[in-house]
């Protein structure tokens, strides 16, 4: 079945052609939810709940640009409205400065580990650290996705840089104290 047969069935209510579009897309979506949930349950619940958006707008795409782009949009949105809802996203406080770049020096770091620190992030640091340095938005967009100001979205990035930095650099040294115990343990 091509894929504009699969989204006339989707349309339609065809849990087959429903099946197969969710067995087909799933992880990419997922993948998009991990990004922006604190944890794995979370992002299954914003898959779950995004799939049936996807489903009940599916007679909405026009055909018009990528399908995969249109489910991704829709991914993101359907998790930004649950944050929304949920009051996640509020203010602490507006700083309208340059944007604050934090550097660092080369650090190994396994996906894994740095998927776990941006999930412990605070919603608003994630969202805007995900929006802005993982899907390309500008701080104008993440602003009027958010409700907020260009000025909070770059002072919600910068914090979140910070915090990932210094949670990256805690790790950091905790490995290397951990391999001079063993290394020093063995000559003892």
């Amino acid at each position: 079945m091509s894929l504009d047969e699969l989204i006339q069935s989707c349309s339609k209510g065809d849990r087959k052609a429903q099946e197969q579009l969710y067995r087909k897309y799933s992880d990419i979506l997922f993948g998009i939810c991990l990004k922006y949930s604190r944890n794995k349950t979370e992002a299954e619940d914003n898959l779950h709940d995004s799939f049936i958006t996807i489903f009940e707008k599916i007679g909405q795409y026009k055909s018009k640009g990528s399908f995969e782009g249109w489910m991704k949009r829709i991914t993101v949105n359907t998790v930004l409205q649950k944050y929304r809802k949920e009051e996640h996203l509020s203010v602490v406080s507006e700083n309208t400065e340059e944007e604050t770049f934090v550097e660092s020096g080369y650090v190994d770091v396994s996906l894994d580990t740095l998927l776990n620190h941006i999930q412990s992030l605070p919603n608003k640091y994630r969202t805007t650290f995900n929006l802005y340095v993982l899907d390309g938005y500008s701080h104008k967009e993440i602003g009027e996705l958010l409700g907020t100001s260009p000025g909070t979205s770059k002072s919600n990035l910068a914090r979140a840089r910070s915090i990932l930095k210094e949670k990256i650099e805690t790790e950091t040294t905790r490995s290397i104290i951990g391999v001079l115990i063993i290394a020093f343990g063995s000559m003892i």
